[in-house]
């Protein structure tokens, strides 16, 4: 079984550093030689023996530092076309290669005491290059990572940010529909909506249980029922849906709400909504589907919207320009879900609409993540 994920799980494929740009210059210069301090201090036999040992370092750290910048800004363009260890290994070749050059082109100042441990040092500065353009890169890995993590999470925070007023503008309307009518039904479903809200920015986890998205969704539900009465109902058909399955938060309930302003609205006689939930394997399948206005033509589309149901609809008493705004927002709450489950689960995850003379389906096909046991 998969265990809970999260949006740092999906972080951006690994990429050599950009060695055109100031920022990570300077932080290659600035590792570089605080990693030559501290060799310096460990060679050393005394603090006095610290400098001399830190020139005898830098005489050799330094050509080959910034011969390999130059090098390696030139060949950006190359880098950046090779995949991830294809590009380590030619960036530490490289280096090596430099440091063996440039050892040899000044033996005479790096090895003044002849050959008796030429062959030695050459290794040893091989070696030691190495290891240092190694660490340079792993701390360049680890800060792409870190950083694709909390731009990431930054995306979902906006997603997340743009449903939930849509959500809220949508069901006060929904309590107005009722206030002078039946002011009690009306407090009554004030009270409820708080609730509602109140679990759905409870927090901002990737993946909450599916027993609260579909409580969250009841109480939707019951809102619009207020206002609709008997037109509207919903027919929820659940197999074999564990307690322990994960989704993204407010998946289902935009799905409803396209089901009832863009399909059970547009009908004069109403209708029902069916919700199936069911596990298959390890994927949780869940669909949505409500009768709209008759259509000449019927389309299928993979990993889109659709037609949003209500191109097709009969005007309703809402003003053009409401209609347009309200339409709009329930295509950007469609596409904030395809979003999120592209961030969220990639090409794990799948969304597919069917709309047909008189029916429109929302199908959304996603792995079974299950709550860790404590």
């Amino acid at each position: 079984m998969n265990n809970p994920r999260s949006i740092k799980q999906n972080a951006r494929p690994d990429t050599l550093p950009n060695f055109r740009n100031l920022g990570i210059l300077l932080r290659i210069l600035l590792i570089s030689n605080g990693l030559a301090i501290l060799q310096a201090i460990l060679q050393a036999n005394a603090w006095t023996d610290v400098a001399e040992r830190m020139m005898q370092i830098t005489t050799l750290l330094t050509p080959v530092l910034l011969t390999s910048l130059l090098l390696l800004w030139a060949a950006q363009p190359w880098l950046n076309r090779m995949p991830y260890w294809q590009g380590v290994l030619a960036v530490m070749t490289l280096v090596v290669l430099l440091t063996l050059s440039i050892y040899e082109y000044g033996s005479d100042l790096y090895s003044p005491l002849g050959k008796s441990g030429y062959y030695f040092d050459e290794a040893r500065y091989a070696l030691l290059g190495m290891v240092m353009c190694g660490i340079l890169l792993l701390y360049f890995r680890l800060r792409t990572k870190r950083l694709s993590r909390a731009l990431h999470e930054a995306r979902l925070q906006v997603l997340r940010a743009r449903i939930r007023p849509h959500f809220l503008f949508n069901t006060i309307n929904a309590v107005l529909g009722i206030m002078r009518a039946q002011p009690k039904k009306a407090e009554t479903a004030l009270e409820d909506m708080a609730d509602l809200f109140r679990m759905a920015m409870a927090d901002a986890r990737d993946l909450v249980p599916l027993s609260r998205e579909i409580q969250l969704s009841k109480q939707y539900i019951a809102l619009e029922q207020l206002r609709m009465g008997e037109r509207l109902s919903v027919d929820w058909q659940m197999q074999d849906v564990p307690d322990n399955a994960l989704i993204p938060p407010l998946l289902l309930q935009p799905l409803l709400e396209n089901a009832v302003y863009h399909g059970i609205e547009a009908l004069p006689q109403g209708g029902s909504i069916k919700i199936v939930l069911r596990r298959s394997g390890d994927e949780l399948r869940l669909t949505v589907e409500n009768p709209c206005v008759e259509r000449v033509t019927a389309a299928r589309e993979l990993h889109g919207a659709g037609d949003f149901q209500g191109n097709h609809a009969p005007e309703r008493s809402t003003p053009p320009a409401a209609g347009n705004k309200q339409r709009s927002n329930n295509k950007m709450a469609l596409q904030n879900i395809r979003e999120r489950l592209d961030l969220l689960f990639d090409a794990e995850a799948r969304y597919q609409v069917e709309s047909g003379k008189n029916f429109y389906r929302v199908e959304i096909v996603l792995p079974y993540v299950k709550v860790r046991p404590s």
